[in-house]
C-alpha cells in the first residue's frame, strides 16, 4: 500500500535472504518493522539484533538498516513508513 500519506507492506525473506544487498536509510521518514512470522536479524547502523517473532523495531531517520534471515524457515515482516516519500532513500 503506497501513498499518498502512508507506505506499508509485507516483506517475505526466504532462508539466507536479505532485505537488500546493502543497508539503506531515509533522510526524513522513520520506518517500523514488525516480525509477524519467524525469527531474523535486524541490522541497524552495523549493529545486529535478534529479531524474534513479535519483535518491533523503530528505525529513525538516517539510521542505516537491513534485515537478514539466518533461519531455516521463511520470515514475514510488516514495514510501515508514516509518509509516502519514494525518493527519500540514502
Amino acid at each position: 500500500m503506497r501513498g499518498p500519506s502512508i507506505d506499508w507492506g509485507v516483506i517475505l525473506l526466504k532462508p539466507g535472504e536479505m532485505m537488500g544487498e546493502k543497508s539503506h536509510g531515509h533522510n526524513i521518514v522513520d520506518e517500523t518493522f514488525y516480525f509477524i512470522k519467524g525469527n531474523g536479524v535486524m541490522i541497524v547502523d552495523d549493529q545486529e539484533y535478534n529479531a524474534t517473532e513479535g519483535s518491533i523495531f523503530l528505525i529513525e531517520p538516517r539510521e542505516m538498516h537491513n534485515i537478514r534471515n539466518d533461519s531455516e524457515n521463511p520470515i514475514k515482516i510488516i514495514f510501515i513508513k508514516g509518509d509516502y516519500k519514494p525518493d527519500d532513500k540514502i
